[in-house]
């Protein structure tokens, strides 16, 4: 999937995250989280707490909400549970407001582009056909397996499978982990605020923080 790569050897490479950041799925998520916290008898999170407290690996996020890190058996079950109804409800997301326009006036122009997620790559790769744009990226690589370790080491995987040099590389995410993927590669990130994170925890990761796709890209392609 390569073939795009050679017309604009100069400019930036984009590596964009999904959840929350192309699909506008965060009501999704809030109503799987809670499906997940009825299970153990948790009160329901609002949006606005899920965002001040929210970060992976994702049984950490539970420990801040819970006081402890969950049994191995109710991971299984909160896990279990989210998926299901998260699954559900994602058939009915959108892509973020002007992502579609975005992503193809990109490549129109020479730009590459590759998509990494945390989703299981095997429930990612239709959904991202079935939403029109899995030709406008070089490569679009899921989580492989059930680990619920951050983005880093799939970055690393990432890049190595593009043979993009790093320093041409900006990730856009919705999440302090993909900054922290970004840097344990060498490259750099912009943060958008339309997903799981609030402006506030996402100004405390020190890279740039904006509040569109349209002003990610801009700001992508001016980073140094």
């Amino acid at each position: 999937m390569g073939k795009h790569l050679g017309k604009h050897r100069t400019g930036k490479h984009l590596v964009w995250d999904w959840n929350g950041t192309l699909l506008d799925d965060i009501a999704a998520v809030i109503g799987a989280t809670n499906a997940a916290f009825a299970e153990l008898g948790l009160e329901p999170i609002t949006l606005e707490r899920y965002r001040e407290l929210y970060t992976v690996p994702v049984p950490k996020f539970y420990e801040r909400l819970m006081g402890r890190l969950p049994t191995d058996a109710e991971w299984l079950l909160m896990d279990g549970t989210f998926h299901r109804h998260y699954w559900e409800r994602a058939e009915g997301c959108g892509l973020t407001a002007g992502a579609a326009e975005l992503l193809a006036d990109r490549q129109a122009a020479g730009g590459t582009q590759s998509l990494l997620s945390l989703a299981p790559h095997a429930e990612l790769l239709p959904l991202v056909r079935r939403h029109g744009i899995a030709e406008r990226f070089v490569r679009v690589d899921g989580r492989p397996d059930r680990s619920t370790d951050g983005k880093s080491g799939h970055m690393v995987r990432h890049l190595e499978a593009l043979a993009v040099p790093a320093e041409r590389i900006v990730v856009i995410g919705d999440a302090a982990d993909d900054a922290v993927a970004a840097a344990h590669v060498g490259a750099k990130a912009v943060l958008f605020t339309g997903g799981s994170h609030s402006r506030t925890s996402l100004e405390r990761v020190g890279v740039p923080v904006v509040d569109s796709l349209e002003e990610a890209v801009a700001v992508a392609e001016e980073l140094a």
